[in-house]
């Protein structure tokens, strides 16, 4: 049994996924210019193993089948190898990232706001209501 519950643990994967983000989109934005260099995306390497929890098993009749195991991170970055939108074969779209930089940004505020509050419960708890 977690002292903290569900909640919390929870909230810390959303913070190590948006600071994820944080980190790909950045560098996206850093090698805009550089040559042959492809975005990179973080994305949810299986959100319904993540979902379901320990109440689903699935069995792997073939090699190419996702995995569903306990323990591993539901998210990967990954490289959109397939579109070039520079002449010098980058794919970077700098209007695109940036949008995508704000909107991480705004939801990383929002999970640490909901954090804080998680926190200043207990501590309110704690403290017996005073």
């Amino acid at each position: 049994m977690s002292f903290f519950g569900k909640t919390i643990h929870n909230l810390e994967h959303s913070l190590d996924y948006a600071s994820l983000k944080n980190q790909t989109i950045s560098n996206n934005i850093a090698n805009a210019d550089t040559p042959n260099y492809k975005a990179k995306r973080v994305v949810f390497k299986s959100v319904l193993a993540n979902e379901l929890g320990n109440t689903f098993e699935a069995k792997r009749t073939h090699p190419k089948h996702i995995p569903f195991q306990n323990g591993i991170v539901p998210f990967q970055i990954v490289s959109d190898n397939n579109t070039t939108y520079n002449h010098n074969g980058n794919n970077v779209d700098i209007d695109k990232e940036m949008t995508e930089l704000a909107e991480n940004q705004i939801y990383y505020q929002s999970l640490v706001d909901r954090i804080n509050g998680k926190f200043n419960s207990l501590q309110t708890v704690i403290k017996g209501g005073r």
